[in-house]
């Protein structure tokens, strides 16, 4: 239930989306939520980057609220965003991983990982299905990558919804978006040399322009900067001829960051141009870490895929003008399963029925209202995760669990069962574990890590299958009453 003085704060919102025409009902907030695809935690100008230019991103920071301490829900892209749609952590809906959990050399498991879900069910209520008990109008564009056939964006509750898939990357970025047979859906009419970030930014205009009249929540998801490393020969050659730093250096990449600038200016223009600016809140989010291969998150350790912060520390911002006050900045930990509470509280639409929500409403820290209340945060990754047997760096990855509870963070490796305890506030870089030096903190989190996986049912990978049978499963770790 929301707080007195957050009806108090979307009451004034309303007033001031009453539309100047007439004398028609006040409007609920409109809803942007741009989520680019693996990008790491430093590879904004706003977070620190020397190398990639992105002004307009910069610019929604200073004009609205950037998150130091944002995380995603997974290190990897499909259980990031059945998480963040879901609002539950990924014990609830099974899609731990990108396919299989067995992905690697099988000379070098030594556990059997749990099965992963590849779908997101169709029972479960996301954010489009519940805002539709508000009158909203839902749109999704880009990447999907949470089923195919009957478990697409318009069988979870879109209304309007355009080139997303099965698929985690796309064919190509370039039209007709084609390789090996496979095409992206809906793009049929492009043009020979049209980008896909650009083509994607015009579909979700449209949608803008086409539902300026109602409220609306527009996802829209962009397949950049994931792999194929491809972009526009000339942003290419810009970032050639400036040079890298930092451990950011390749070109290719950072026109694939500059052409996702250029995609959140277009859509704040529209916003404005349409006089919808003040009454639309406009999130920015990166669905899990940087490539590492092709960006660095230094100070942050790792990158994709792990559970150190280069895996899962990502930017967030979110602007929302008369209610978000310009130019600030929160240390609070928070999480992609907030953004679902978060949407309900800010529209007045009521919690799904049935189903638990593991975030919490950002809305006190948007408001400067109060701060949250202390809570666990935690991520399960019970599976393997590397791109080639060869490859031990930043690509071996081994089945782990992770808690932060205030600024310590624990690590559980399922493999040798051991644990890595990290002071983040004096250690960003996780370099020093100190679990043999503090163990009376180590055991705390481990035990509470441990409550967790009985709370949520949570599979464990183990040297058999024995998990998988249900009953081990509640004789070993019961639930609670």
């Amino acid at each position: 239930m929301m707080r007195w003085r957050q009806f108090i704060t979307v009451g004034f919102l309303l007033i001031l989306g009453t539309f100047s025409l007439g004398c028609q009902a006040a409007q609920l907030p409109n809803v942007v939520l741009i989520y680019v695809d693996d990008l790491g935690w430093r590879d904004l100008g706003v977070m620190g980057s020397q190398y990639y230019e992105t002004p307009h991103i910069d610019a929604l920071a200073r004009e609205g609220m950037r998150f130091t301490n944002a995380y995603s829900n997974a290190p990897n892209c499909a259980p990031a965003r059945a998480s963040l749609l879901s609002g539950q952590y990924q014990p609830r809906h099974g899609v731990y991983t990108v396919g299989t959990s067995e992905r690697g050399n099988s000379k070098l498991r030594q556990l059997v990982p749990v099965v992963n879900q590849t779908e997101l069910a169709l029972e479960t209520i996301t954010i489009p299905e519940a805002l539709n008990a508000s009158g909203y109008v839902s749109g999704q564009v880009g990447k999907w990558h949470l089923g195919g056939s009957e478990f697409l964006p318009d069988n979870q509750g879109f209304d309007w919804t355009l080139a997303g898939d099965q698929f985690g990357s796309p064919p190509s970025y370039f039209y007709p978006y084609m390789r090996d047979g496979r095409v992206l859906p809906d793009l049929s009419d492009g043009e020979v040399g049209e980008y896909l970030t650009d083509r994607l930014t015009d579909e979700a205009i449209d949608f803008i322009r086409n539902n300026r009249e109602a409220p609306f929540f527009l996802y829209l998801s962009h397949y950049g900067v994931h792999t194929p490393i491809q972009a526009e020969s000339t942003l290419v050659q810009h970032y050639t001829e400036k040079g890298g730093t930092d451990g950011q250096s390749n070109p290719t990449y950072a026109a694939m960051i500059h052409s996702i600038d250029d995609s959140v200016g277009r859509i704040l223009k529209v916003l404005a141009d349409l006089a919808l600016a003040d009454r639309t809140i406009v999130i920015f989010f990166s669905d899990n870490g940087g490539f590492g291969p092709v960006t660095s998150m230094a100070p942050l350790r790792g990158s994709k895929g792990m559970l150190y912060e280069g895996g899962i520390r990502v930017p967030l911002v979110v602007r929302w003008p008369t209610v978000v006050p310009a130019n600030m900045v929160s240390d609070e930990p928070v999480i992609g399963l907030d953004l679902f509470p978060t949407m309900l509280d800010i529209t007045g639409t009521p919690s799904p029925e049935g189903q638990l929500l593991d975030g919490v409403s950002l809305l006190p820290v948007l408001t400067g209202s109060e701060p949250l209340v202390q809570r666990d945060l935690f991520w399960h990754f019970p599976a393997y995760l590397q791109a080639d047997a060869s490859v031990i760096g930043p690509w071996r990855t081994t089945p782990a669990s992770a808690v932060r509870r205030g600024n310590y963070k624990l690590i559980t490796f399922f493999e040798d069962g051991r644990n890595e305890l990290y002071n983040l506030a004096d250690d960003l870089s996780e370099a020093h574990d100190l679990s043999r030096v503090m163990p009376d903190r180590t055991n705390e989190l481990r035990a509470e890590l441990e409550q967790w996986w009985r709370d949520t049912g949570a599979w464990l990978p183990t040297e058999s299958n024995e998990l998988y049978d249900p009953a081990v499963h509640e004789e070993k770790f019961p639930q609670k009453p």
